[in-house]
């Protein structure tokens, strides 16, 4: 049987295409690599003198780092949503720092882009290693990377605008997908993600805003307007020469609502929370290694700082030692508080004035670093000056501005007869915004708007009572004191009078 000339045709070049692909799987598997590697060099030098693209290649691990390259992670994002609507061959991966699905382009997979009339053209691919290896740093053997290409008389522009475009476009996606985070400082360094770092994290989902914050409409407006216009400053601070952090010291007694506003301005701005817990800090030089490893977008915590170092008295503690004042080494007592000692935190007020505004404040910025104390007093002006601690919030007992904030907040209340009072007796004396929290939350079913009030109304007037007893003990203490004083003193005064007649007796004689 004659075969039809067509069919002939396909046959012939199906055979010769199975023989050059046998005959490329023979070199693959038989010429070494040194050689490949030329004739691919040499190859690709060929093409570039007929082909007008070029390609540029972004690899997800480059060199020796065993972190991701950030260029890749930003390009990934952007492609996925550009991949979502134009890609049909798409991944899903739940990635961590990302509050939902990320979805990015399939391996050999292509999409087009365009940038200013100007058509390009992306590509995902992978290089699986010759010699299969068991991955130590937690990342695949298969290094995956995106081809980018475009006619190379657009050159300019696409590396100029277009890859600035894209990667900013891709940090963009990261701000509005990622998961906020509460970092915590671990005594030593630990593994996370194939990397050491003396942080741990959990998710940060406090609830606090602004709005449910209780407190005078015009500071919380003030503050307000602070941070967002710190966020937007990056080419100010750049203009000024000053390093783009800003610091807020929170002062008040206890109860007022210092951690829940670093809540609030957490979640004003987007930011993550490292609590530092100084006690933990061995030296300076591992606070400095915490300050390197936190990230822009995020707020340095100290609270109570007052409480966490007593770095004047570590001042003092030198001065007596140079003037010879040491304890008994034989005292097992005195050994003991000493080994102690040795232990904890060296931490140093110079160290911690170096970390908040030192040279090593300037690596990274957007950041913001944040003192709470209950006693303003205690800490050392040096400490506190403006330019470290650049806004002095302070937060004192609640006013009936707070109050009617905490009344829509728990009882879903604007106004009420009984506000006259409470407003009243709140400026009669002083309760915390937890206080008055506290006395405002339901605790069974039974209890209403009309229950809760009353029972605020009550513990005002029982705190009302309570200081006018303490001020009149104050006082009588006071009146006691005071009498007592003035009776020591009549009684010595005899005393001092004969003393004084006989050093005049005596003065007379030797004239």
């Amino acid at each position: 049987m004659i075969m039809p000339i067509g069919g002939q045709t396909l046959t012939q070049l199906g055979s010769t295409v199975a023989g050059l692909m046998f005959l490329f799987a023979m070199f693959k598997q038989y010429c070494p690599y040194e050689i490949q590697s030329q004739i691919e060099k040499y190859s690709h030098k060929l093409l570039s003198f007929v082909s007008p693209y070029i390609h540029i290649t972004f690899h997800d691990y480059t060199g020796a780092d065993f972190e991701r390259s950030k260029a890749y992670a930003a390009i990934e994002r952007y492609l996925g949503k550009n991949s979502s609507t134009r890609g049909k061959r798409l991944r899903a991966n739940l990635v961590r720092e990302s509050q939902s699905l990320v979805l990015s382009m399939d391996d050999n997979e292509e999409i087009t882009d365009e940038f200013n009339g100007i058509q390009l053209r992306w590509a995902s691919s992978k290089n699986i290693p010759q010699q299969q290896v068991l991955p130590f740093y937690g990342h695949e053997d298969e290094r995956r990377f995106y081809r980018l290409t475009f006619h190379r008389r657009h050159r300019d522009i696409i590396i100029k605008s277009y890859l600035n475009y894209v990667l900013n476009e891709g940090k963009a996606i990261e701000v509005k997908t990622r998961q906020r985070k509460l970092f915590t400082n671990n005594q030593t360094e630990q593994w996370v993600h194939s990397r050491r770092t003396m942080w741990s994290h959990i998710v940060f989902e406090h609830p606090a805003t602004f709005e449910t914050l209780a407190m005078e409409p015009n500071k919380k407006r003030e503050i307000i307007n602070d941070l967002i216009t710190f966020s937007k400053a990056k080419d100010y601070y750049a203009k000024i020469g000053k390093a783009w952090k800003r610091g807020y010291l929170l002062h008040g007694p206890p109860g007022t609502g210092k951690s829940t506003m670093i809540a609030a301005m957490a979640n004003l701005l987007e930011y993550d929370v490292y609590d530092l817990e100084l006690t933990a800090v061995k030296n300076n030089t591992e606070l400095r290694k915490l300050l390197i490893e936190t990230t822009s977008k995020s707020i340095i915590v100290i609270e109570d700082i007052d409480c966490s170092l007593d770095l004047t008295g570590q001042r003092k503690k030198e001065k007596g030692e140079k003037d010879g004042k040491k304890k008994d080494e034989k005292d097992p007592i005195s050994k003991k508080k000493d080994e102690e000692e040795s232990k904890s935190s060296k931490v140093t007020l110079s160290g911690l004035l170096n970390f908040i505004d030192g040279l090593w404040s300037a690596c990274g910025g957007e950041r913001i670093i944040v003192f709470t104390t209950n006693y303003v007093e205690k800490l050392d002006p040096a400490l506190i000056r403006r330019g470290r601690m650049d806004k002095h919030i302070e937060l004192s007992y609640c006013c009936f501005e707070s109050f009617k904030v905490l009344a829509r907040n728990y009882l879903d209340l604007d106004s009420h007869r009984l506000f006259p009072i409470v407003q009243r007796l709140l400026e009669e004396t002083n309760m915390t915004p937890a206080d008055v929290a506290e006395n405002l939350m339901p605790k069974s079913a039974e209890e209403d708007p009309d229950s809760c009030l009353e029972n605020l109304i009550k513990a005002l007037e029982t705190a009302k009572e309570e200081a006018r007893l303490k001020a009149e003990e104050e006082e009588r203490l006071k009146a006691e004191k005071e009498k007592k004083d003035k009776e020591e003193a009549q009684k010595s005064a005899p005393a001092v009078d004969e003393m004084k007649g006989k050093k005049e007796t005596i003065e007379v004689k030797e004239k």
